[in-house]
């Protein structure tokens, strides 16, 4: 593994995930079944919703349409989580598929795990993105004024819910549905960066050193079947057989019944494929 070169230290970022992680702890001293269900319900919204379908396999890849409010709302969903605006995550996304484990790779492995899994946000420029690199790595996103204002103002729906949760359950559903739920939806995002890189099986013989790890895909709505995403990455189906439980997949397929995705890309596996190690 390579040393992290000495970078400045993101210190605003430090201090918010610091803080974030500080009043998740606390939250669980507000326990109760109604914060629990808010703290799932938004885990899903988020994590699968927004950023598995959102961010990820709809805006990153292109791996299947949808109508554009729909579109608009399944980023909503992704901004709930806390990590950057659409453009800036689908910029780092591309960046990392582009050069997948070398230094232009935001989140590389070859720095260490600690690096790929929370250094890069730390000291990295991964998610500081200046428009010259958007417009480069995202042109189709930086064209749509909706989601350009939708990128500056990430943050902004986290702060409307709050304030809602506050209302409606006092603290302790904000401990929950604010603070616990947005570390979970991180540290599992950031295990996608980092564990599938490192622990698993490969099916394909891909460039890299990605992974599929069944726990990784557990936390995750399907994200962790990483080897096969990294293999056909416009895939929308990440989980290729009927033991890699996938339900992003499965939640498209869904949408596709209703008529709100269309055009769904899904690579088949089949025998002449199939390689295991």
């Amino acid at each position: 593994m390579k040393k992290v070169e000495s970078l400045t230290i993101n210190w605003s970022t430090v201090i918010a995930v610091g803080i974030f992680h500080l009043l998740a702890v606390v939250s669980l001293f507000f326990f109760s079944w109604q914060n629990l269900l808010i703290a799932g319900v938004l885990f899903w919204v988020s994590g699968s919703l927004g950023i598995g379908l959102g961010y990820h396999r709809l805006l990153t890849h292109r791996g299947f349409k949808t109508p554009k409010w729909f579109e608009y709302f399944l980023t909503l969903c992704g901004m709930l989580a806390l990590q950057s605006g659409a453009i800036s995550w689908v910029t780092t996304h591309r960046l990392h598929h582009a050069f997948t484990e070398t230094e232009k790779d935001p989140h590389t492995v070859t720095k260490g795990l600690y690096w790929a899994h929370i250094g890069w946000i730390f000291q990295g420029t991964g998610q500081g993105h200046d428009e010259t690199i958007m417009r480069r790595y995202a042109p189709d996103l930086m064209k749509d004024k909706v989601h350009v204002a939708m990128n500056k103002y990430y943050w902004l729906p986290s702060v409307i819910l709050g304030l809602g949760l506050l209302w409606f359950g006092g603290v302790g559903a904000v401990l929950w549905g604010i603070f616990l739920r947005t570390v979970l939806v991180w540290q599992t995002t950031w295990l996608v960066n980092s564990a599938t890189h490192a622990w698993g099986k490969r099916r394909f013989e891909t460039s890299d050193s990605s992974t599929n790890n069944a726990v990784v895909a557990l936390l995750t709505f399907g994200e962790g079947w990483h080897n096969n995403h990294h293999a056909f990455p416009r895939s929308a189906r990440h989980g290729l057989t009927w033991k890699e439980i996938d339900i992003n997949w499965l939640q498209i397929l869904l949408l596709e019944k209703l008529g709100l995705a269309r055009d769904v890309y899904a690579y088949k596996l089949n025998e002449t494929t199939i390689k295991t190690t």
